[in-house]
């Protein structure tokens, strides 16, 4: 005997299927679009929770604790793409790179956004660190050879500051990094 489904029934779960696949689809688009929106990932987070819960033209979905974490985590990983950036020396001649000053600026906007919303970046600082670390070195070697001058946009404090923030000491740094920051 095969179960009797009203029709009624069956349109009711076919509105509950296809508000589920749209609301998967539309947090994906809306991640991808945080990951890659640009310099202010918190920034497109805000206007993407608006655009998914109240744009009178957005879908009007109900967000859970897990569709936000989703979303926030895409904020890290926006964050990661643009700072690793600025710390990839084949960077250094490009349009887009921006320099250590804003790997700062962008690592205090990210640990600010990370403490307000409780999630951890340890994994993060790792490869961070890690980063500024062969940034630092090759830009010293490089400078020291006279095959470029320096690309360090900031002074000797505020790189330590990021280091410090990193939880990097800074004696951990390349020897010859000071002289190769800004003198401000």
């Amino acid at each position: 005997m095969v179960p009797s489904v009203s029709l009624k029934h069956f349109f009711n779960l076919s509105l509950v299927f296809f508000y589920f696949m749209d609301k998967v689809f539309l947090l994906a688009d809306e991640e991808l679009i945080i990951r890659n929106g640009g310099e202010m990932p918190e920034v497109t987070f805000h206007s993407s929770l608006f655009y998914l819960t109240k744009d009178l033209e957005g879908p009007q979905i109900t967000l859970d604790s897990q569709d936000l974490l989703r979303l926030k985590k895409a904020v890290i990983q926006g964050y990661r793409k643009i700072i690793l950036r600025d710390l990839e020396p084949a960077n250094r001649d490009q349009g887009f790179y921006r320099g250590l000053e804003r790997c700062r600026i962008n690592w205090l906007r990210l640990e600010r956004f990370c403490a307000y919303e409780e999630l951890n970046l340890d994994g993060f600082r790792l490869e961070i660190i890690t980063a500024l670390k062969n940034f630092l070195a090759r830009e010293v070697s490089e400078t020291q050879k006279g095959l470029r001058s320096s690309s360090i946009n900031c002074s000797v404090a505020k790189l330590a500051s990021l280091s410090d923030r990193l939880g990097l000491d800074p004696a951990e740094l390349p020897d010859g990094w000071q002289h190769i920051c800004l003198e401000i």
